[in-house]
């Protein structure tokens, strides 16, 4: 295989780490993954990793990649971080960490977050923002009364691994960096909550956008990874927008909804984007759009405890079947976050299965009657969504759900090629290297020519549309959607 230019990808997860290398067509050429220690969860909701862990992982990793390129390494031209929303690691004098990573999903702060709402309400207001429970604004409040004069900054998963690859200190990119306290709409941290909470804005790193270069590889990280000195290190983004973003959905008007255990909608607009029920918020896009985005307490977890044989045979037998004989909302746990905001929301049915083919199709229906409201939430708010919905996750690679999600919104539905959080991290590598910019990277790597699209089917829009009718009127009865 030629040794044509690629760029790397390094996804940072909860449990592992992984590379990937893609060349200019969007074409995988090695990849590897490593494992992380589990984090360690404790009372009070602490959640934490040794930090230390990461550099060997990606320095593993990294190695494996490179000696699986014909040119060893030499041909690659940038690599992008792509990690966990909201996680830090305390640092103090020389850079060392004073303790260990403090997770996105860590709660002990969650009294300082409340505080930090209030002493910036009127700045998350025009953000469309709320700082919740896990924001890591106020676990780095926390991390200074913890570790007092030893504390020196608070650094992101990135920002660790930037330094290691150029042997100095990065700028944070604004993706990773909203969870701590910076406003992208203001292109600033926000001083003034910080100084009502007592921080200090110099532990905080410099910010800068996505895909801009944030150093070069160092000759010591090169002989430890096989990247060659001198390869362009570019800032990436979270994990849950470059994920968005290695689907395609790179220009305002697009979107995508994720089918995983939850439902989760992303898209870009060109203007922000304020939800006042809090159930949208947004990311900045790298060319100064936004990325809105929401998630749903509904999913593919409506479909869990099936075996792989029996919902292959159930969606064969759906597919056969035509629209449900009744309404389901499938919501298995407590609460809705997404499009409506309730905490009592129950799942519930109107009426009653024929059999389990009619239950099957049913819970099929009611997820993607949760995706058309979402798109009408969207649409009430001024965003529009043009052309096909990009679909991920894996309940996009039911056939027959993808069908029944492209008939309820009457339009088509296109399950992207790649949805990983390491590609869209390439892409973001890619953007300013390979090629001009992200759209341009997006078009070439990520194109819709090996897609899977789904178009409506015509003869069973009316039944869905009454089933949709019946849906979102009992939602309104029940006073969990506004209209009721």
């Amino acid at each position: 295989m030629s040794s044509r230019p690629v760029v790397i990808g390094i996804d940072i997860a909860t449990a592992s780490v992984r590379a990937l290398a893609v060349d200019a067509r969007g074409d995988a050429r090695a990849e590897a993954r490593e494992r992380l220690p589990d984090p360690v969860r404790g009372p009070g909701g602490t959640s934490e990793q040794d930090a230390d862990s990461w550099w060997p992982a990606v320095r593993s990793a990294l190695r494996r990649v490179t000696g699986s390129l014909p040119g060893g390494g030499r041909e690659t031209v940038a690599v992008a971080v792509a990690a966990t929303s909201g996680t830090i690691v305390p640092t103090g004098p020389g850079g060392r960490f004073t303790g260990p990573a403090l997770m996105y999903d860590d709660r002990r702060a969650a009294a300082l977050n409340a505080e930090a709402q209030r002493a910036g309400a009127a700045r998350w207001d025009a953000l469309g923002l709320t700082v919740g429970p896990t924001a890591a604004l106020g676990r780095a409040v926390w991390c200074l009364r913890a570790h007092g004069p030893r504390l020196r900054g608070i650094l992101h998963t990135p920002d660790v691994v930037g330094r290691a690859l150029t042997g100095e200190a990065v700028r944070a990119d604004w993706s990773h960096a909203l969870k701590t306290g910076y406003d992208p709409r203001a292109g600033e941290w926000a001083a003034d909550v910080l100084d009502a909470l007592g921080f200090p804005v110099g532990l905080l790193p410099a910010v800068a956008a996505p895909t801009t270069e944030a150093g070069t590889v160092s000759p010591e990280a090169a002989g430890a990874t096989g990247l060659p000195a001198g390869c362009s290190v570019r800032l990436g983004m979270t994990d849950g927008c470059a994920g968005q973003l290695a689907t395609g959905a790179v220009a305002p008007g697009q979107f995508v909804g994720v089918l995983g255990t939850t439902y989760v909608l992303k898209g870009v607009c060109a203007e922000l984007v304020r939800d006042p029920a809090g159930a949208l918020y947004s990311h900045r896009h790298p060319d100064g759009w936004w990325l809105p985005g929401g998630a749903s307490s509904t999913g593919g977890e409506a479909l869990s405890g099936l075996s792989p044989e029996r919902l292959g045979a159930l969606d064969l037998a759906a597919a056969g079947r035509g629209p449900a004989s009744y309404v389901r909302y499938p919501l298995r746990r407590e609460g809705e976050r997404f499009p409506f905001v309730a905490a009592g929301a129950r799942g519930f049915e109107l009426g009653a299965p024929e059999d389990d083919t009619d239950a099957h199709r049913a819970a099929l229906e009611g997820v993607a009657f949760l995706e058309r409201l979402a798109l009408e939430r969207l649409a009430g708010l001024g965003v529009p969504v043009s052309g096909p919905l990009y679909a991920a996750g894996g309940g996009s690679r039911s056939r027959v759900w993808t069908r029944i999600r492209a008939t309820v919104l009457d339009r088509p539905v296109r399950v992207a090629r790649r949805a990983e959080t390491a590609f869209g991290a390439a892409l973001l590598a890619a953007s300013g290297t390979l090629h001009e910019d992200l759209t341009s990277s997006a078009a070439a790597m990520a194109g819709p020519g090996a897609d899977d699209e789904a178009e409506p089917v015509r003869g069973e829009r009316a039944a869905l549309d009454d089933s949709y009718g019946r849906f979102v009127a009992e939602l309104r009865a029940r006073g969990w959607l506004d209209g009721g």
